[in-house]
């Protein structure tokens, strides 16, 4: 089934979601070996698959953002308090916001340090902010301070999928998994 119901979610929706968290996962290694490598063509390399990985990162939470607006959400658990229901909204939202907003400062970093690349070496990124350095630097706080963030939202996000998976024998993992939930 390619798209979401009410109690499970859509092939398109799961491929998305997969799709977004490798590739998240891939970028925080990137970055990380980016910022820490030595300067050489490989470090340049590194950061060309982080920023392209980024601006992929980017689109595709277009699409995925666009694609959860246009289809039903599957109810959360029955039972769940409403403080959980408040949280697992709340930290949905956030996962969506920093994904527009990781990408984005690392554009306005590499824009402001007047640092032109292309994607995945092919099509030229127009910049989005004239070299400046102070707004350079100011872009690369607010990436790492993000960066941070989305790491602690991550280990949140993942550790409340095997609570509900393991503790409480919900289907939130599993229709994520296969889009089929167990008969609580």
């Amino acid at each position: 089934m390619l798209r979401n119901s009410d109690r499970s979610w859509g092939a398109l929706a799961r491929l998305l979601h997969w799709t977004l968290a490798a590739l998240v996962f891939a970028q925080m290694a990137l970055g990380w070996a980016a910022a820490s490598w030595r300067l050489s063509p490989m470090k340049l390399d590194l950061f060309v698959w982080h920023k392209s990985a980024g601006m992929l990162i980017l689109a595709l939470t277009i699409v995925r953002l666009g694609w959860r607006l246009a289809n039903p959400v599957p109810a959360l658990p029955g039972g769940m308090p409403r403080w959980e229901r408040r949280a697992a909204r709340a930290s949905h939202a956030a996962l969506y916001l920093l994904a527009f907003m990781m990408p984005l400062s690392g554009w306005v970093v590499s824009s402001a340090a007047g640092v032109p690349f292309r994607l995945f070496w092919l099509l030229a990124v127009p910049a989005i902010a004239a070299p400046d350095k102070a707004v350079a630097d100011a872009a690369a706080s607010v990436h790492l301070a993000l960066f941070v963030v989305l790491s602690l939202l991550l280990c949140v996000h993942v550790g409340a999928a095997l609570r509900h998976h393991y503790l409480q024998h919900s289907d939130v993992l599993s229709r994520m998994l296969s889009g089929r939930g167990v008969v609580e």
